[in-house]
This record gives C-alpha cells, structure tokens and sequence, in this order.
C-alpha cells in the first residue's frame, strides 16, 4: 500500500468513526431523552468511599460548592462564570500521557456537539496546579481546540482543588489533604445543572458513556 492510500485509509477510518458517534447520539437521544428524568445526586447516592466525611451523612439537596480557579489565559473562574449554565467538570493534567488524552478528545466532541449552544459549558481542572501553570494550559488548550467562551482549563491552589474533588464532585476514592504527595486522577466526567447539582457522573473514556453523557444533557435542556 502506497502512503498516499495508507493516508487516505486513516481519513476514511476517523470519518466513518465519527459519522457512527454521531448516530449512536442521535439514535440514544431520540429513543430516551423524552421518556425520563434524570436523578438528582445527594452524598448518599454514591459510594461511601467517594463520598469525603464531612459531607457523607447530608440529606440535604447537595451543590458544588464555591470555587476559585485561574483558567488557560491567566481570568479568574467562579461560580459565576456557570450561574444558570449546565456543565461537565473532569479532573486532568496536561502532562499525561495514560487517560487524559482520550478524556481531552472526547470533551471536545461534546464541545463540538454543542459549539452553538451557550447554556453547555466545561470546566477541567488540573490535578498538578504547580505544573499546569498559565502558558502550559494555553497552550495545551490550543492543541487541543478549547473554545475559550465554553470551556476554561484551569489551575489554582492544590488544597482547594482536591477538597472540591472530593467535597462537590466526589471524583476520586481515594483519601487525602491535598499535600505534596497527594495525587488524583479519575476518568469521571461529572454533569452539573443550572442549579449546581450533579445529574450524572460517567467515564469520560468510553464512547458509549460519552453517548449516554450528551443523551442526559438534552434532556436536562428540555
């Protein structure tokens, strides 16, 4: 086989790929988004060990709480930046080479999905803040095609991230205080409304849970 053919195989072999996500979305979104709802999540939906214990026993409504982060060109990001907006939050670093890849990539099909529409946004938070600085998340932002309005890569204090991964987003097992040597990493994509509370959690390296992912933000927008 010739360069030229191998070339023109591979382009066929990404658009074929992608005609067939498009249609396994269409297909999900058609046959389920008008048939249900989607729950609301309180701590005591999710695994105790997710769960951090100063939340654990709450039978309140839960809502991601305030947050403070830098994002890929050096703005401050709030909660404000989100009020009224349906999100999905993933934990990252730009240095990985294992799952982080593959979550970037499918964060940007879900981009891509709704390019148009203001009410869906993204919020991916580094997990090596003393690394991620500003420039490295441009340009990490850059490669990987971040729309700026819609989807903030962000830095900030390492204690402040990990209480909100594992005090709002109940991302990760395993226990810690945010130190030196405290490190996360998951594969969870995590849905939140317009009212801050989270309506699903998926594994952000599965193209059927990236199918399922879109199916529950349409129907969170009827």
């Amino acid at each position: 086989m010739t360069i030229r053919r191998y070339i023109l195989a591979i382009n066929m072999n990404v658009y074929e790929s992608h005609i067939l996500f498009l249609l396994m979305v269409l297909i999900c979104s058609i046959t389920q988004s008008c048939k249900r709802e989607l729950p609301i999540f309180k701590p005591s939906d999710f695994n105790a060990q997710l769960v951090d214990k100063s939340v654990i026993s709450g039978k309140e409504e839960h809502r991601v709480k305030d947050f403070s982060l830098i994002n890929q060109n050096g703005f401050e990001i709030t909660q404000k930046d989100y009020e009224g907006k349906i999100y999905v939050t993933d934990f990252f670093f730009a240095t990985c080479l294992g799952i982080c890849p593959i979550m970037t990539g499918n964060m940007a099909k879900i981009q891509e999905e709704y390019i148009n529409d203001s009410d869906i946004m993204f919020l991916s938070i580094s997990v090596t803040p003393e690394i991620d600085s500003i420039s490295i998340l441009k340009d990490y932002a850059n490669s990987q095609g971040v729309i700026d309005s819609k989807w903030n890569l962000t830095t900030g204090n390492k204690r402040h991230i990990y209480k909100l991964a594992r005090e709002s987003y109940f991302a990760v097992l395993e226990k810690g205080d945010g130190g030196p040597q405290d490190f996360i990493h998951t594969p969870n994509f995590i849905l939140i409304d317009k009212k801050k509370r989270i309506r699903g959690v998926y594994d952000g390296t599965r193209q059927d849970e990236i199918v399922r992912l879109i199916s529950d933000i349409n129907v969170l927008k009827k």
